[in-house]
């Protein structure tokens, strides 16, 4: 899985340009990075989705297979009833 980084060195000095004293612009960072660690990249969302779905898809291609048989049953039905006129 491709991970999600940032340059925390970056992040502080403009922090501390920012006024914000270097602990908390550390602290800030930490728990920044901490966060983005649970996050995931669209190519790995993509894949993980496309994976989940390809059982589904092959549950919509059976079933319309089946429903195409059965289509095909109740029409020879229809089609073989004796007609009364």
């Amino acid at each position: 899985m491709a991970t999600i980084t940032f340059d925390t060195l970056q992040l502080v000095e403009q922090l501390r340009s920012a006024g914000i004293p270097h602990d908390q612009a550390e602290a800030v960072a930490k728990v920044i990075a901490k966060s983005q660690g649970n996050l995931v990249t669209s190519d790995h969302f993509d894949a993980k989705l496309e994976s989940s779905l390809a059982p589904l898809r092959t549950d919509l291609v059976v079933l319309k297979w089946m429903m195409g048989l059965m289509i095909a049953g109740v029409m020879s039905l229809v089609l073989n009833t004796p007609r009364n006129h």
